[in-house]
């Protein structure tokens, strides 16, 4: 088992109620997340629950929908090469791109973070990214950084995640924790319940 996957399930008692999911895979394997069903094939993913505090946003305050299977399976290859490349779970780069980007590879944040896995410019010039528009590029220049971060706090997901959205630093100035920031809190609640969404739907 994976390392952060590991670490994941020692999290969960931790956890506290987060918004309802429900998915469901259809016949060529795609799998369908949503916070509002509108078929009958999905069913309600167990919801995850929150670690250490992460802020529990209200009920209007959900993830997007995914796109359709299309917009998903066109980086499955790299995202798989990646994932193996960097020895982390391809569950979790779907559910940081997910949410990241919505898997758009051509999106750019108010704050210049962009392509699939909202690269800022230094850190993609600092995980060897060229052109943050290739999504291949980006993927692997994402997944090393959440490898690197893996490294740092020792495979526990919630600050891997919370470094990634908000950076080190904040990690480090609150005290090793998700820093007090409602879009870290959200983000990281988000990157969890569509993880294990993943990883269920397999």
């Amino acid at each position: 088992m994976h390392r952060l996957a590991t670490a994941l399930l020692a999290a969960a008692p931790l956890l506290a109620q987060a918004g309802e999911f429900y998915s469901y895979v259809d016949a060529d394997g795609v799998l369908h997340v949503t916070n509002v069903p509108t078929d009958g094939r999905y069913r309600r993913v167990t919801r995850t629950e929150d670690v250490a505090g992460v802020y529990r946003a209200p009920a209007a305050v959900r993830v997007r929908s995914l796109p359709s299977g299309a917009g998903r399976s066109a980086w499955r290859d790299a995202i798989r090469d990646a994932a193996t490349t960097h020895n982390l779970p391809e569950a979790l780069i779907l559910a940081v791109i997910a949410v990241e980007s919505n898997f758009d590879p051509r999106a750019v944040s108010e704050k210049g973070a962009a392509g699939l896995m909202q690269l800022m410019p230094a850190t993609a010039r600092d995980m060897y990214v060229a052109d943050v528009f290739d999504p291949e590029q980006n993927i692997h220049g994402g997944t090393r950084y959440l490898r690197l971060l893996a490294n740092q706090y020792g495979g526990d997901l919630v600050r891997i995640l919370a470094a990634y959205n908000a950076g080190p630093e904040a990690v480090r100035r609150a005290g090793g924790n998700v820093p007090n920031i409602p879009e870290t809190r959200e983000y990281v609640r988000k990157v969890v319940a569509l993880y294990k969404a993943y990883k269920a739907g397999r």
